[in-house]
């Protein structure tokens, strides 16, 4: 089949998401309600009953379309974040968002920057389109935004940042952020992936669509899919000038965020309860999985999202090793040797029996 599709195509690793439940189960002839996913930062309350309601009064319209400009779900979006709803662009989750932002602004052989350890959807979306990939070494495992400033080239026409990073969970503050776009030249997008915003702390909150007024090149990346809960159903959503939104809608599919989604993610947004249980829960699992870390003298990440990097060994097969053990316990968490990150996992916070669950797990394995 190596005549089909171009080179650039062939070079793409499919990306490897984590493993489901029931492929635990089968492979390692185990119980399924007795098995725990930390694989892949999803809220571990599911999704909220707000959205299930909604979902439900949606579902007796399923035999039509959605709507395909998502109206409701714009018009909530822009009263949350004062922003025009024609300045908000859907997608299919933030991955969507991600993928349709470097269809809409690079070319083949063009380059686009980003980080070492981010994630890695911004090297598939940069070879699915052909494109040049920078990647600038990290700096204490996240962005050296002045090294980043400094390897846009000529032909550089988008930079990804992550805020907090996926998967090492770092966190850049805002006046680092805001001098970073005013070195940024203004025909280079910046998208601003901040999929796991919800988790700061209000120390560290700002609101970075506002930004966008400034910034005709700044592009603020969200998804319903962590601290909302909806991962199933897959909505994302971006915030840009109308200059950079319509050209986002030329390239996006019709219909690509569903009827139940939209309807979903309008009564999540409201749902200020269910974001703040999900905000203490993380805040003080974060607390029970670093104290283990910390008695068991292991290395890990200060984390600004809902998962912590921990480093499990010292040769280049700990993480895979120690990964494969905690499978067969019944334990999923997320290896990250594709990151070039060997050594180390990836733990989403979960609830404190689940995170209980994992930390028995680990120091069996450990020893």
């Amino acid at each position: 089949m190596s005549q089909f599709g171009p080179d650039y195509v062939r070079a793409i690793a499919p990306y490897q998401a984590g493993k489901p439940i029931a492929e635990v189960a089968r492979e390692f002839g185990l119980d399924e309600a007795k098995i725990v996913k930390l694989a892949s930062n999803e809220n571990p309350f599911g999704i909220p009953e707000s959205s299930r309601a909604a979902m439900a009064q949606a579902a007796a319209d399923l035999g039509r379309y959605p709507d395909a400009n998502g109206f409701e779900l714009k018009a909530a979006l822009s009263a949350r974040y004062d922003v025009p709803a024609d300045w908000i662009t859907l997608g299919n989750g933030s991955n969507d968002i991600l993928e349709i932002a470097a269809h809409a602004f690079v070319q083949k052989g063009e380059s686009v920057v980003y980080a070492q350890y981010s994630f890695a959807v911004y090297a598939l979306a940069t070879q699915g389109v052909g494109g040049r990939a920078i990647v600038v070494p990290a700096k204490d495992y996240g962005h050296d935004l002045d090294a980043m400033a400094a390897a846009i080239e000529p032909d550089t026409r988008m930079v990804y940042l992550a805020n907090p990073n996926n998967p090492t969970g770092t966190f850049i503050p805002a006046a680092e952020i805001e001098a970073f776009l005013q070195k940024v030249p203004s025909n280079v997008v910046v998208v601003l992936d901040e999929a796991y915003n919800e988790y700061l702390a209000p120390e560290h909150q700002f609101e970075s669509s506002q930004w966008v007024r400034k910034y005709p090149n700044l592009i603020v990346s969200r998804t319903f899919s962590k601290a909302y809960g909806l991962a199933g159903l897959r909505v994302g959503f971006a915030i840009a000038q109308p200059a950079v939104t319509d050209l986002m809608n030329r390239i996006r599919q019709p219909f690509n965020v569903n009827s139940l989604a939209q309807a979903a993610a309008v009564a999540a947004l409201n749902d200020k309860d269910f974001l703040e249980k999900g905000a203490q829960n993380n805040a003080e699992g974060y607390k029970q999985l670093t104290a283990a870390f910390d008695e068991l003298g292991l290395e890990y990440v200060p984390s600004f999202g809902n998962f912590v990097l921990v480093k499990v060994g010292m040769d280049d097969q700990a993480g895979a090793r120690v990964n494969l053990a905690l499978l067969k316990q019944g334990v999923i968490v997320r290896p990250v040797g594709n990151y070039g990150l060997p050594q180390w996992l990836r733990i989403s916070i979960g609830l404190p029996e689940e995170n209980a669950a994992f930390i028995a797990a680990l120091r069996k394995v450990l020893g």
